[in-house]
């Protein structure tokens, strides 16, 4: 399953070419994954995906520049591994028939009052699983 997000452009994104500045995607895949998180919360008084995480890693194959418009773009989001105590997530920008961005990122739960990362807790691996890719687990990439 893929997580989709709508993420609104804004005049301020574009940079001196017309088109979105890179830099402004990888904010994009911030609204994006928070939004997935926050999703991922149970509600329910549980502790789980409540902590903060940290950004290990990212990684972009920028595929083609995106210009600015009123309507939205999509932003389809999965995991695509889960390991002990880290999570990555993969993107793609894009319409209906263009793709605008690939990418990944790996995000590391952290626990700030002990100042360290922390391992991922069963329940929170029960819901990363739904969003695990089909792809990616075919190919024995997810370590879960």
């Amino acid at each position: 399953m893929r997580h989709l997000y709508s993420c609104p452009l804004r005049w301020s994104d574009m940079d001196a070419f017309g088109h979105v500045n890179n830099a402004v995607f990888v904010r994009y895949l911030e609204e994006a994954r928070i939004d997935f998180m926050r999703r991922l919360a149970p509600g329910d008084g549980s502790p789980s995906f409540t902590g903060g995480s940290v950004v290990a890693r990212h990684e972009i194959d920028y595929v083609r520049p995106l210009v600015h418009r009123h309507a939205p773009v999509a932003i389809e989001l999965w995991v695509t591994k889960v390991n002990a105590a880290s999570m990555t997530i993969g993107y793609e920008i894009k319409d209906e028939d263009t793709l605008y961005l690939r990418a990944s990122t790996v995000v590391v739960p952290y626990d700030f009052a002990e100042g360290r990362p922390r391992r991922i807790t069963a329940e929170e691996k029960t819901y990363l699983k739904e969003y695990l890719d089909d792809a990616a687990q075919q190919e024995g990439a997810v370590a879960v």
